[in-house]
């Protein structure tokens, strides 16, 4: 967040309140990300509990980041006292080179026991020291106790088993079917939930698929877990995500990623084949894609490089995967976490949109234009008037992708702090250049001499669009897949169309009247 002068008056502090249990502690978890300031040292801040407890905040200082856009968190305990209230406050300080202040995030999580973290007065500040000492140490030392119990109970019991049929996968499932068979032998009463989808596959299957985990088939780590490539019986290649603990991402993104992609199938999604989540694992197997993800391809030099045509077929591809999203079901899909990473292409390099775990389902009807929801994303890539509002619309995947269209073109990352302060955010620079109509000096060195000047001019007038900071400037997806396939007509041959005027007069060049810039529809 920043805060600065708003019509000649300079607001120094701005504060949150949380109503919470009373007779309890909490720890507060505040979440930073410097990807604002211009340069290094250049914004530092106090961070402010009630009125009696102040943090500075100064990420270069006291974490000796020599970078930016590198986040870091603070952990403090809390105890509301009678009110019932967290405040917490961030203000300028007058020593700061630029009056900014920024929290990210906060976590605000009941404790339960004991927790050793940096500890804050509370509201009252009565607290006697030495009993909250011994009751710490009491408690960490039956804590100690419980978990050598809970791991003797863990290695000498032996677990009961229920016995189930053999599980075979059948040709349904290679098409993304829901019909399986339940196989082999599963562990009593393990978290093994049922979404009566058919689409349960056993671990000893999933073991036998990935070699028991075998690090040699890992192939890619994400903020779920770790995806390794595997074969089942039948010889079909999948691809297996298997969550890891601290992942950040839980059952939640779990259940979702199982009910959404066992409603749809087209063929710019990536199919979910089955889950599994016996003995708390939480397992998810997909169709395999050969050729990996299209941000591989963009930055890794091993791999072949993408031509002109080819970039504009996967932007494509991935642009009709998200309009089927945004279009395909009762109020639409809402991904929520479109990027490079998650635009997979299979051996023909047809682009599929990958990991909906974190998609929300649209507004049912036309009276609501968005869905309030906390904020979920990845930065860089996060719409702003989401960010800011936590109103979440379709038109936040439409700035998502505007990011990637960038990235496509220019083939470097979102966010990028090594560069200097004002070409660190892909978004903002790239919209920048376009606007000045510079778009040329930031093309890809690879695609140099490459692209048709009519394809490359109607290419940047989408990515401006898509990256429009308020949502009503944005267009709708299905707009976005028809300017882009549009590029691609013009990338291939002259086509002649009537003179429209689009309202953007920086694309229109008298060297190629005869290709003017078409209308979106």
């Amino acid at each position: 967040m920043s805060v600065n002068f708003t019509n000649g008056q300079l607001y120094r502090n701005t504060t949150w309140v949380f109503k919470v249990n009373t007779n309890a502690r909490h720890l507060v978890r505040a979440h930073f990300c410097d990807f604002i300031s211009p340069s290094l040292n250049t914004v530092y801040f106090n961070l402010y509990f009630y009125q009696n407890f102040t943090e500075l905040i100064d990420p270069y200082g006291k974490n000796g980041f020599r970078k930016r856009a590198v986040p870091f968190h603070y952990d403090f305990l809390v105890k509301p006292g009678s009110s019932g209230l967290v405040k917490i406050s961030i203000g300028l300080l007058n020593a700061s080179i630029y009056q900014q202040a920024y929290l990210n995030g906060l976590e605000i999580m009941e404790i339960i026991g004991s927790w050793d973290s940096k500890y804050m007065p509370s509201e009252a500040d009565n607290h006697n020291v030495g009993l909250i000492i011994g009751l710490v140490f009491g408690s960490i030392t039956l804590l100690c106790i419980f978990v050598s119990a809970a791991i003797f109970i863990c290695k000498y019991r032996k677990p009961k088993t229920t016995d189930m049929s053999i599980w075979t996968p059948s040709p349904a499932i290679r098409r993304g079917s829901s019909h399986t068979e339940l196989t082999e032998r599963t562990t009593h009463g393990s978290f093994v939930p049922n979404f009566h989808l058919g689409l349960i596959i056993p671990l000893a299957e999933i073991h036998f698929a990935t070699n028991n985990f075998d690090g040699k088939l890992l192939i890619g780590k994400g903020g779920f877990g770790n995806v390794y490539r595997g074969t089942l019986r039948d010889g079909t290649e999948v691809a297996v995500k298997r969550s890891k603990p601290g992942s950040g991402q839980g059952f939640s993104e779990f259940q979702t990623e199982i009910t959404v992609l066992s409603k749809i199938c087209h063929r710019h999604l990536v199919s979910l084949i089955g889950y599994c989540a016996e003995r708390f694992e939480m397992i998810l197997v997909y169709e395999f894609m050969e050729k990996g993800s299209l941000r591989d391809h963009l930055y890794n030099s091993d791999l072949p490089y993408l031509p002109w045509k080819k970039r504009l077929e996967i932007c494509i591809g991935a642009a009709r995967g998200l309009d089927y999203l945004h279009r395909g079901a009762a109020g639409g899909i809402i991904h929520r976490d479109i990027k490079s990473t998650n635009i997979l292409l299979d051996e023909n390099y047809v682009a599929k949109v990958a990991d909906v775990g974190l998609s929300k389902l649209g507004p049912l009807d036309q009276s609501h234009t968005h869905v309030s929801t906390g904020i979920k994303g990845t930065f860089g890539y996060l719409d702003p008037e989401y960010f800011m509002t936590q109103k979440l619309t379709k038109k936040s995947d439409v700035y998502s992708f505007g990011v990637v269209l960038l990235e496509v073109l220019c083939a470097r990352p979102a966010i990028d702090p090594l560069l200097p302060g004002d070409q660190a955010n892909l978004a903002e620079w790239g919209t920048k250049c376009i606007q000045n109509g510079a778009i040329e000096q930031i093309v890809d060195s690879l695609l140099v001499g490459q692209i048709n000047p009519n394809s490359l001019r109607k290419y940047g007038g989408i990515a401006e669009k898509c990256l429009q900071e308020e949502d009503q400037g944005r267009p709708s997806m299905g707009d976005v897949l028809w300017d882009l396939e549009y590029a691609l007509q013009l990338q291939q041959t002259v086509v002649k169309r009537e003179m429209y005027d689009d309202g953007d007069q920086r694309f229109i060049n008298n060297d190629y009247s005869e290709c003017e810039e078409a209308p979106t529809i």
